[in-house]
């Protein structure tokens, strides 16, 4: 639930990037933080868990401007992909207001995107989250591998496997070049505004 503070006219909502590990999470936000950095105030935060390559999480707030009169700023974080840091993962999801879900696009990650989001669905149920009522985008990651003959999932593939039920806006993107990272973001803000303009009214 984003944080409004009354007496400074400022919300603080929280997005957070899941999915599987090593699919791509932690590199979108250090293409965010590089591109943006004159427009970010604080450091990159990332807490190392051991045996995992993947940032325990990324603070980053983000200014973009006001809404309904209020300041907002935007908090981007990432979880560790690994199955065994699962109370981790539940612990980051706490206050969350948007999802971005960042699935690899390798036909060999194709049963670790599926569980992934299904483990997306029952720790937001923990905090009587439903992931068809929160602010979600897909990013299917990982495209530029298809130029090294790296044998990847069509997307008509991973609509199917991922975007069936939950029909919300998707990106095939590349975190390692850049490509529709930014558009991705840009969606997470706009639709998690869009549902905190109901919050503020």
């Amino acid at each position: 639930m984003a944080f409004v503070n009354m007496r400074t006219k400022e919300v603080q909502a929280k997005v957070v990037y899941y999915g599987p590990g090593r699919g791509g999470k932690t590199t979108n936000l250090e293409y965010i933080y590089k591109k943006f950095r004159d427009r970010i105030k604080s450091d990159m935060v990332s807490i190392k868990t051991h045996g995992d390559r993947t940032l325990f999480f990324d603070f980053l707030p983000f200014d973009i401007g006001k809404i309904m009169g209020y300041d907002v700023k935007i908090q981007l974080y990432t979880v560790p992909g690994q199955v065994k840091y699962d109370a981790t993962r539940r612990l980051v999801l706490k206050g969350v207001d948007g999802m971005v879900f960042v699935a690899d696009s390798q036909e060999e990650q194709r049963k670790k995107n599926i569980l992934s989001l299904k483990n997306l669905q029952e720790n937001l149920a923990t905090y009587k989250k439903s992931i068809f009522k929160i602010p979600l985008v897909l990013q299917y990651n990982k495209r530029d591998l298809e130029a090294q003959g790296i044998p990847l999932l069509s997307l008509e593939t991973m609509e199917k496997d991922l975007n069936s039920q939950l029909k919300v806006p998707f990106f095939p993107a590349s975190a390692a070049t850049g490509d529709n990272v930014v558009a991705t973001m840009k969606k997470i803000i706009s639709l998690t505004m869009t549902s905190l303009q109901s919050v503020l009214k």
